[in-house]
Order: C-alpha cells, then sequence, then structure tokens
C-alpha cells in the first residue's frame, strides 16, 4: 500500500472509530458514595447520591410502635453483620410505610457512624436491573438497604422473577452488605382479584400466581399497618404540634384535625402531616 493510500484511508477510519464510539454503551461514571442515601438510575448504571433526604424523626412517627421496634432492630442487626431479614412492610395507605424505612436508616446511621450504612431507592420500573445495582455494590465495604416504595405487580408482569432472584435466588444470591426494604398496599404484592381466582379459567396457568404470591414469602419479616382511630390520629397530630412548637393550644387544633380528617375520609398519618401543614401556614410558621 501507498503513503498516498494510506493517507487516503485515515479519514475513514476515524469515522468508523466515531461511529463506533456513539454505538458504544455510554460509561459509567466513577462510583461516589460519600452521600448517605441515593436513588439508582439503570441508565447509565449510577447512583444519584440525595443530598436532602424527605424524612420525618423517628420519635414522630405515632401508632406503629411494634412495627417500629421491629424493624429497628432488624436494620440493627444488618448494619452490625449480623443475620437480618428483608423486610416488607405493608397495609393501609398513609400510615407511616415509607416514612418509616428513612427514620430507621437515619436512626441507625447515626447510632453507628463508623459503619457506613446506605439507603438506595428503587424504582418499580426498574426491578428488573436489581442484578446490575447488586454487582455495582458486591464488594464494597459499605452496607446498604435497597428500598422500593409502593411494590406490586399486575397479572402480566415478569419483572418479580428479578426481585425473587435477588431477595434468595440466582447463583451468587443476595449480597451479605444488601437487605431489601419494601412498601406494598397489598400484602402479597398481587391485586387481590388474582389471588381468589387463581384457580378460574381467566388464570392460566394457576401456578403462575402461585409462583407470583410465593414472593412475598422470600421477606422474613412481614409488618402490617392498619387505619388509626381517632386517639392515635390525634396523638399523631400532638406529636407535630409539641414538635414544631406550633403555638394553638389544644382545644383550638383539636376540633379542626377532626374536621380535617372527616373532610378526606380517612385518618392517618399522612392526613395528620397536611393538618399540620395546614395549621403551621395559618399561623404563619415554617416546618422547615
Amino acid at each position: 500500500m501507498t503513503q498516498d493510500q494510506t493517507q487516503n484511508l485515515i479519514p475513514l477510519l476515524e469515522r468508523i472509530a466515531g461511529a463506533l464510539e456513539r454505538l458504544a454503551p455510554p460509561v459509567a461514571p466513577p462510583l461516589d458514595l460519600s452521600a448517605d442515601a441515593y436513588v439508582w438510575d439503570p441508565q447509565p448504571p449510577r447512583l444519584i447520591p440525595v443530598k436532602n433526604v424527605n424524612r420525618l424523626e423517628i420519635e414522630l412517627l405515632q401508632g406503629i410502635d411494634r412495627s417500629r421496634d421491629t424493624l429497628l432492630e432488624n436494620t440493627r442487626h444488618f448494619a452490625k453483620g449480623y443475620a437480618a431479614n428483608n423486610a416488607l412492610l405493608w397495609g393501609a395507605r398513609g400510615m407511616g410505610k415509607s416514612s418509616l424505612v428513612k427514620s430507621v436508616h437515619a436512626q441507625v446511621s447515626a447510632e453507628a457512624p463508623e459503619t457506613p450504612l446506605k439507603l438506595v431507592e428503587i424504582h418499580r420500573e426498574d426491578i428488573n436491573t436489581l442484578p446490575d445495582l447488586m454487582n455495582t455494590i458486591r464488594d464494597r465495604p459499605e452496607r446498604f438497604i435497597f428500598f422500593c416504595d409502593d411494590l406490586s405487580f399486575d397479572a402480566d408482569d415478569t419483572s418479580y422473577k428479578s426481585l425473587k432472584a435477588a431477595l434468595e435466588g440466582g447463583v451468587e444470591g443476595r449480597p451479605r452488605n444488601v437487605i431489601f426494604y419494601a412498601t406494598s398496599n397489598r400484602r402479597h404484592l398481587l391485586p387481590r382479584d388474582m389471588i381468589e381466582n387463581e384457580h378460574s379459567t381467566a388464570i392460566n396457568p394457576s401456578e403462575a400466581v402461585q409462583e407470583k404470591v410465593s414472593l412475598s414469602d422470600r421477606f422474613g419479616l412481614w409488618l402490617g399497618f392498619h387505619h388509626c382511630d381517632q386517639t392515635q390520629y390525634l396523638a399523631m397530630v400532638r406529636a407535630y404540634v409539641e414538635h414544631f412548637g406550633i403555638a394553638t393550644p389544644e382545644e383550638e387544633w383539636r376540633p379542626q384535625a377532626l374536621e380535617w380528617a372527616t373532610t378526606r375520609g380517612s385518618r392517618s398519618g399522612r392526613v395528620a402531616w397536611q393538618f399540620i401543614q395546614d395549621l403551621a401556614g395559618r399561623t404563619g410558621q415554617s416546618l422547615g
């Protein structure tokens, strides 16, 4: 090949190299674990730091003492490197399931700062990328709580298989430095009508439903959350009033809190928090 022919090939080779570079998958940025909490982004695979986690102090979570103590103890065991269970927090909306996970993480991290404990939120639609996430942190010295909020599966959803493998199965299994906490309104992570009608001709074969129902069995802890009564609801409001120093006497805010719950047709921690935000706003106070 002559020198002129070689020179003519250089632009062609540069164009081919540029095309291959554009087709190549994006390079994941270096892993930075200096923050306390992250959100998993699979495209490209990376952990996005969360600067300010939206959470409450654990003593403000009223009416869920048993679930709080159980999850707190389980998380302490995990942070110390002891055996611990995956946990499914299921039940009524607005009763503090996701708030409890975030508050427990903060509490345990504060108790043992020498043991880095990271909270990693994974979105429901990214469950099938769990193996990639586990490979990213498998050999890290830190310990990780994988957290999926409002987890559930529909009839034709197959991503639950990735979660089953992450919880227990697979050749490698769940890394020792990972635990999985999930919240759901469904105890078995499936619509009720699917479970009740699993033997009907509408679902074929029924083994598919049984396989999905068995997913919840992979969680060693089932923590139930139920609607609160009026006494518990008012205790939640009172705790917020005292914690934030809202200068409104109880004889004044109590009937307002009851009316607030009545207009919304439910009593829950979320409703109590929404009332407190309204009360603080009307008294010219910030809750930040």
